[in-house]
């Protein structure tokens, strides 16, 4: 697996458990043992830990380590996707296009409880696959929980994985909607009018302040969004 080396490790460690090889209620390997396993920094284990903790596959409890999540009977588990890692794994080209980036004050009091007495980076993007387009992304990131993004080259990297690389989240909230294109939506995503598209709308925090706040659009017949969903406690 390509890519930095937390999200490598995050990977080992999830296999390791939803394979089973680890159970619940399984101490997994303390940081330091990780640290010293991967050659790397203390931090960059914690960020992997953090993602695990952040998708309900891990708790903490201090002073004694990290143990694999009890199972929820009749959990729903969403996943937040990285729609670029996405659409390479399923063999496309992916493509991308900022379409406006600005740095701004907090306009709403919903915005202000995301800002956090901070400044917002306001992003709009257009995600493709082969060409087509597949998801319009509004999206706003909390410099006060990230300040690191005031520096990224959004033109080149996609925010969302440049979020879950970098600002990995410990809570987070998704809602989904059926809409109809709007003109300006519609016109972007080559798209009729009034046609038929799913919209998700996502809220991050990390341990209690947000993240990011992002509405991705998706032509109703181009993206499948599953929820899966178990009656036994088991992951799948």
């Amino acid at each position: 697996m390509s890519g930095p080396l937390h999200r490598r490790i995050y990977a080992d460690l999830e296999r390791r458990i939803l394979s089973g090889d680890w159970a619940p209620g399984q101490r997994i390997p303390f940081e330091h043992e990780l640290t010293a396993a991967y050659g790397c920094s203390r931090m960059t284990v914690n960020k992997a830990i953090s993602e695990l903790a952040g998708r309900g596959l891990v708790t903490r409890r201090r002073r004694a380590g990290t143990f694999v999540a009890q199972p929820k009977a009749h959990a729903a588990v969403l996943a937040i996707p990285d729609l670029r890692a996405e659409v390479v794994e399923r063999g496309q080209a992916y493509g991308y296009r900022l379409l406006e980036r600005r740095e701004r004050d907090a306009a709403t009091e919903e915005e202000s409880d995301l800002a956090r007495d901070g400044r917002l980076l306001d992003l709009a993007c257009l995600h493709s696959a082969d060409g087509a387009p597949l998801a319009l992304e509004r999206r706003l990131i909390a410099l006060s929980a990230a300040p690191e993004a005031a520096r990224v080259d959004f033109g080149v990297t996609p925010p969302g994985s440049w979020l879950l690389d970098q600002a990995p989240w410990t809570e987070a909230e998704n809602r989904i909607a059926a809409v109809e294109a709007e003109s300006a939506e519609a016109r972007l995503l080559g798209l009729k009018t009034g046609a038929a598209c799913l919209r998700v709308e996502r809220r991050t925090w990390r341990d209690g302040q947000g993240v990011t706040r992002v509405w991705q659009t998706f032509p109703g017949d181009r993206y499948d969004l599953i929820a899966r969903f178990s009656s036994r406690g088991d992951r799948r």
